[in-house]
């Protein structure tokens, strides 16, 4: 007599990007063991291929990792981690009036949702006649790109500015991105002034992502503060 298959529960999630519905399952021991080996080899593609492939499977195949944007791969897999492995998870925050105090924070991952700034905007004004639109980050686009914006690393930010710039409206004319060369991105984006690549760069700083406030208090100042937790590494430290 064959051995019964366990049925496992299903569950409901809206998308940040569309407020459409999506059912998924907590993720299976097989896949839980395909993930932590990914991230044990600390290689990116691996990770991201790991990622991939868990997403569709605990989503039934309704979500197109290849073209959903990266603040909803991040939402569904914490909703995932969370059905999977426990709802709360225990972060060291430091507290932001001494800068060096750091305490242990309880965060419930069901309460944290993808916020986007009120200014934010995916079309960017270069001067009276240039304008960029942008899209946003999907997973393909994060691989090789280990620690995002804030490690200093221009040749990584500039790679994934030029893979997320949608369309180039210069006057009248459209140059859509699969008409342009790497190599002409590369040129537009170098003869830009500082002030307007801090414009560009805006798009990134201000885009949909897992944001959470937290408080916390000091223990020496006893002094009570807010901490924003935002993107997904941080919330499964």
């Amino acid at each position: 007599m064959a051995l019964p298959v366990l049925n496992n529960p299903t569950y409901e999630l809206v998308l940040p990007s569309s407020g459409k519905k999506v059912k998924y399952r907590p993720f299976l021991v097989k896949e839980q063991k395909i993930l932590m080996m990914a991230q044990e080899s600390k290689n990116d593609d691996e990770i991201a291929n790991a990622m991939s492939n868990l997403i569709q499977s605990c989503t039934f195949g309704k979500i197109d990792v290849e073209t959903s944007p990266m603040f909803d791969i991040e939402y569904i897999f914490l909703n995932i981690r969370a059905k999977s492995a426990g709802e709360t998870v225990e972060l060291m925050v430091t507290c932001p009036d001494d800068e060096k105090t750091k305490v242990k924070t309880k965060i419930n991952l069901q309460d944290v949702n993808v916020q986007m700034t009120a200014e934010h905007t995916n079309e960017i004004k270069i001067d009276d006649k240039v304008k960029m639109v942008m899209r946003y980050p999907v997973l393909r686009d994060m691989k090789n790109m280990t620690g995002g914006f804030g490690d200093n690393d221009y040749g990584k930010v500039f790679k994934i500015l030029n893979r997320c710039i949608h369309e180039i409206h210069w006057g009248e004319k459209i140059y859509n991105q699969v008409d342009i060369t790497e190599q002409e991105l590369d040129q537009f984006v170098e003869s830009m002034t500082n002030e307007q690549l801090e414009g560009v760069m805006d798009f990134f700083n201000t885009m949909p992502k897992l944001r959470h406030v937290v408080k916390v208090n000091n223990p020496n100042t006893k002094v009570t503060s807010e901490v924003i937790v935002e993107g997904l590494q941080n919330f499964l430290e």
